[in-house]
Order: structure tokens, then sequence, then C-alpha cells
């Protein structure tokens, strides 16, 4: 198998990974409470990325100057991050959740041109204004009303917000420490700190609860297909093919989930949703048109894909 193949095999895959996660924890939160599988998640995660950084030789000494801009980082995503997602998926379903995640690159663009001072081109103005306006589209019935979960929708930008923070944060970090690295102190700090909410708001219900190994199945396949497995085949794909390039794949993930949530669960779209969906990935491409310093597109790489 030649090397490209091997790369747009792994992009594809990581693509489908993180297009069934939104499934898999629709399924897990059935038995599970968020937060139980979030911090689950967050620390098998943990244990097999730490395996894999010491096989691969891939550690590092984290510098001392850096140690606050990664506890920071890790406040943002996965901390923020998975309250706002996990918590916003229960009252979404996972298409829904996966438009408005998909969002995070053009908000993530729009950050960049007011905090960074980014210089945008016109296309890239373009494409921001009119994934928001795909967003009113898809979430907007005929009489102006908002037709999802408004506390959902509420809770998912929350997850969009910290993604973009995440973002600003990592780009004073991406050239200095390799991708899979940044993801395994992410996991250890982020398992730290879901660690408290856990035992205060989950732990009883947890342990007095009787759960049959197939009722983990979709906690382990979140830990070893979408945190592990997704990101490593992204960062290789990232590696063999460029970033942007790399990154246009991800513009399918809302079309992906959306597929796979009508062949597992026969949910439905209308066409007002259908149009919206399309209108919000056309906005994305346009905002992610390459404008931007080397930094920022390395930060991309990551915000919102740890999840």
């Amino acid at each position: 198998m030649n090397k490209l193949l091997r790369t747009y095999i792994a992009v594809a895959l990581a693509m489908i990974f993180w297009s069934l996660s939104f499934i898999w924890f629709k399924v897990a939160n059935e038995t599970f409470r968020p937060l139980t599988i979030v911090f689950i998640r967050l620390v098998m995660a943990a244990v097999l990325m730490t395996s894999f950084i010491f096989l691969t030789g891939n550690y590092v000494k984290i510098r001392k100057g850096d140690r606050k801009l990664f506890l920071l980082l890790s406040l943002f995503e996965p901390f923020f991050y998975f309250i706002g997602e996990s918590h916003g998926l229960t009252y979404v379903s996972a298409t829904v959740g996966s438009v408005i995640i998909s969002t995070i690159p053009v908000v993530a663009t729009l950050a960049a041109w007011l905090v960074l001072r980014e210089r945008l081109r016109i296309i890239n103005y373009a494409g921001i204004l009119i994934s928001f306006l795909g967003i009113l589209v898809f979430i907007l019935n005929k009489d102006g009303n908002i037709s999802f979960n408004i506390k959902g929708l509420g809770l998912l930008g929350l997850a969009v917000i910290s993604a973009v923070c995440f973002n600003i944060t990592l780009s004073r970090l991406v050239g200095t420490y390799s991708p899979v690295f940044i993801v395994f102190i992410q996991n250890i700090i982020g398992s730290l700190l879901f660690l408290p909410l856990f035992i205060i708001t989950d732990f009883s219900n947890f342990t007095n609860t009787l759960y049959s190994f197939s009722d983990f199945l979709p906690i382990i396949s979140l830990s070893v297909f979408a945190s592990c497995g997704a990101f490593i085949m992204f960062a290789f794909s990232v590696k063999n093919m460029g970033i942007t390039r790399a990154n246009v794949f991800t513009n399918f993930i809302p079309i992906l989930t959306a597929a796979f949530s009508f062949v597992l669960f026969g949910d439905k779209l209308s066409l007002q949703n259908i149009f919206g969906m399309l209108i919000v990935i056309a906005g994305i491409f346009m905002a992610q048109i390459n404008g931007h310093r080397r930094n920022v597109d390395d930060a991309l790489v990551l915000t919102g894909k740890t999840a």
C-alpha cells in the first residue's frame, strides 16, 4: 500500500470515528450521566496516549514557562469544552450537535482576526457570514422560532467558545510541542480536573448501579477511536498532505453524522435542515481558505478535534 493511499485511508477513518463520536455519546448517555462518560473517556484516553507517547519516544520535558499555558489550555479543552458538549448533546440530536461543533474553525478564524489581529481575505469574511446564516437556516422554523432545544444550543455554544479560547492559547505552544504530545498532556490534566466533579456529582450513582461490559462499549469506542485513534490518524494525515487539505475533510463530519444517525436511529432532517447544513459547510470552506500565519493554522489542527 503506497503512502498516499495510507494517508487518505487514515484521514477517512479519522472523519468516520469523529462523526460516530456524537452517536457513541448519545448511546452511552442512555446508561451513564454526561460527566461519568467524560471522566471515564478521559482516563482511558490518558492511559492509551501515555503508552503511545512512551512507546514512540515522543515525551519531552515541559518548559517551566509553559506549564501555566498547558493548565489554561486544558481548562478550555477538555474541561469547559466537554462540560458544554456533553451536556448539550443530552438536549439535541447527534446531527445538530455535530453541525454546531463544526463551526469551531469559523469562530476560531473570527477570533484570530479580532484578538490576534490576523489579516483575512474577503472570502474568509464572506465564509464567516455565510456559515452563521446557515446555522440560522438550520435552527429556525417557518415562524422564525428556534426549532431545537435552546438550552442544548447554548451549552454547545459554550463548547464552541471554549474551543476558540483553546485555539488562541494553543497558538503559543504548537511550535514547541508536537500535536500528539499536547493531546497527551490535555487528557492527563483534564482527567484531574474532572475527578472532583465526578466524585461530588456522579460517583455515588456510578458505584450503586450494576453495569454490563456492553454498557461500557460506547465509552471505550469514544476513548480508543475518537480521542486517540482518530487524532493520531489525523496528525499522520496532516504530516503527509498538509494542514489545509486535511482540514477540508473535517467539514464533512456533520454530513457523516447525519448519515450514521439516519442508518442507526432513523433520524431524519427536513429539507430546510439539509439546506442549512450545506450552507454552513460552504461557509466553513470559505472561512478556512488559507490567509493565516502558520501557528494559527497549526492550532486549528487540534481545536475541537480532541473530543
